[in-house]
């Protein structure tokens, strides 16, 4: 990709649906591979500080090893999802002005990629949650919170002083609101049919679920690594910050799952037979490449 000044065609700041809040790697300086950090684990082959290119990177912002990711160590490569932020800083904070381009922007563009992404990330969840619920008072909530989180997306000054914790506040607030209205439509007569013990946050690792019925099931910050959801029903299931690592979702449906994200689908194990909302894709590693695209619409 260049890394002349190029205008993009979308809105100075994303509208609140899923399409502008989706990766476009051709429209972004590389700011994954160049201002996160990352240590060598099963996930990333080689230790990367924060702030500098990775060594795959080639001189057009592209990956001189793209297709052979996982085979050479960057698992954590393909999982990765900026939610449309690399882009956003690219062209739209930057003025499309790469920080090869203009070096000295670095120390400002780098920070505001990490800021920008927490901000595109509370919008992919607070565009699903204005679909999902049915309280007017509620729908208000998560469109002020929109048109904040929005507009203080217009400079690089402005990104850099938000108060993040006090926006993260405010949108988990309504995020577990609309959570516990969902979740209560699948649990109207209890939750006797959920025979595990669920809670936020609950170790789950490795678990045999297959064919449990899941629906409405708190599933937040719950550490699935490696658990056995084959077959499951997961309809209504928070699954906010779940970790889904290698995950088996085979034949499992989570056409409506609450807060599912493309990043937890590509950590996880699947094929064509896992139902997933219709704005969502297989990943390219799961083992039918083939696309199953049922559920709700959410947008």
């Amino acid at each position: 990709m260049p890394s002349t000044s190029k205008n993009l065609t979308a809105p100075s700041v994303p509208a609140l649906n899923r399409e502008s809040l989706r990766p476009d790697c051709s429209n972004c300086f590389a700011l994954c591979c160049t201002a996160l950090g990352f240590s060598r684990t099963i996930d990333f082959a080689v230790d990367k500080p924060a702030g500098t290119p990775c060594r795959n990177l080639a001189p057009d912002f592209s990956c001189t090893i793209h297709d052979s990711l996982r085979p050479r160590g960057f698992r954590g490569c393909t999982v990765f999802d900026c939610f449309g932020a690399g882009q956003n800083v690219s062209q739209n904070l930057f003025g499309g002005i790469s920080w090869k381009a203009s070096p000295e922007t670095a120390k400002r563009m780098f920070p505001a990629f990490e800021i920008v992404r927490q901000l595109h990330e509370m919008l992919w969840y607070l565009a699903e949650a204005g679909t999902r619920t049915f309280d007017p008072d509620t729908s208000h909530q998560v469109d002020r919170l929109r048109r904040t989180i929005e507009s203080a997306m217009t400079d690089a000054r402005q990104v850099l002083s938000l108060n993040l914790g006090d926006l993260h506040a405010r949108v988990r607030s309504v995020l577990m609101g609309v959570s516990e209205e969902v979740r209560a439509s699948y649990l109207a007569m209890g939750d006797d049919h959920l025979d595990v013990a669920f809670a936020p946050g609950a170790d789950l690792m490795g678990k045999k679920l297959r064919s449990r019925p899941l629906c409405g099931a708190n599933l937040r910050g719950a550490y699935l690594i490696a658990a056995d959801l084959r077959d499951c029903d997961l309809s209504g299931a928070d699954l906010l910050g779940a970790d889904l690592r290698d995950a088996r979702l085979e034949g499992a449906d989570l056409s409506k799952a609450l807060y599912l994200t493309q990043a937890q689908l590509n950590a996880a194990q699947g094929n064509t037979s896992t139902r997933l909302p219709v704005d969502f894709d297989n990943p390219f590693n799961w083992s039918d490449n083939s696309k199953e695209r049922t559920g709700q619409t959410i947008n």
